[in-house]
């Protein structure tokens, strides 16, 4: 988890997701870079319609203000969280910040320039452009093939000391494990959580459990039932229970489109989990 990247906005999500991978950083030396994506707007008009120069200058002073004020909030709370300001230099050995600035679809440049860095960090912000946070969540989780750490409501005071897995047997799950190793290597406490009922077929999490603990993690088995709660209910309450700071799961098992129709696990949990959430699809 070497290299961070960071959709952020001048915000209060943006803040939280940027403590969030600082803290991350500094577990791992990590570079965060803050990525401000400014979408150009759709004007129209008619054929041969000319908007006047003061208009344009307007537009482009007003992008100009839109970057500045969010380059100086992620620069002043990158600073407030330990993390100095540098470049991407491969021989450094300690956390760093940086920051860039693109026009285009948020969306598109996160699931495409994503893939160049070990994680993608979002926070769930309703000023995200292109409609909120979920479609470059999204895209960041079905387009850059990366890891993507979705930041919890409030700013953790730990990460990764206490790790839930949400297994339930999915390929999804499985890579998602394996694009987390960092984490469960440096975890004091890993708990692999299975909700009965809600399994595809696969191995058990008492298997998952023991592969892990022949890699050298703490690892331990808990298998819950229902009770009448919905799986996506089931994991986030379990893992409060545990006190879990970081929980891992696989992004959509069942399709995006019946998750939106129906719900789901995932849906769920992006939506009302108070922790960092790791996922991978």
């Amino acid at each position: 988890m070497k290299t961070i990247l960071l959709p952020f906005f001048d915000d209060e999500a943006s803040q939280v997701a940027l403590r969030t991978a600082c803290l991350a950083a500094k577990r791992f030396e990590s570079y965060v870079e803050g990525l401000f994506v400014e979408e150009m707007p759709q004007i129209i008009g008619g054929e041969g319609m000319t908007l006047p120069p003061e208009y344009l200058a307007q537009l482009d002073n007003e992008r100009h203000q839109r970057a500045a004020a969010a380059r100086a909030r992620f620069e002043a709370e990158a600073r407030e969280c330990g993390v100095p300001l540098a470049s991407l230099e491969p021989a450094s050995r300690q956390a760093a910040a940086g920051w860039n600035e693109q026009e285009g679809q948020e969306s598109r440049i996160v699931g495409e320039y994503g893939r160049l860095f070990d994680l993608i960090a979002i926070g769930r912000s309703d000023k995200l452009a292109a409609g909120g946070w979920e479609p470059t969540c999204e895209a960041a989780l079905f387009e850059s093939g990366r890891p993507v750490l979705v930041a919890g409501t409030e700013t953790p005071e730990t990460i990764g000391d206490t790790v839930v897995i949400a297994w339930n047997g999915s390929t999804e799950t499985a890579r998602t494990i394996a694009l987390a190793r960092p984490f469960l290597a440096a975890a004091s406490k890993v708990v692999v959580l299975a909700v009965a009922d809600s399994m595809v077929p696969g191995p058990t999490c008492e298997q998952v459990a023991t592969h892990l603990m022949r890699a050298g993690i703490a690892a331990s088995s808990l298998t819950v039932q229902t009770l009448g709660r919905l799986p996506g209910e089931a994991i986030l309450e379990e893992t409060a229970v545990i006190g879990a700071d970081l929980l891992i799961k696989g992004a959509y098992t069942h399709s995006r489109f019946r998750q939106l129709i129906f719900g789901g696990a995932t849906r769920h949990i992006l939506s009302a989990a108070t922790l960092p959430v790791l996922m991978a699809h």
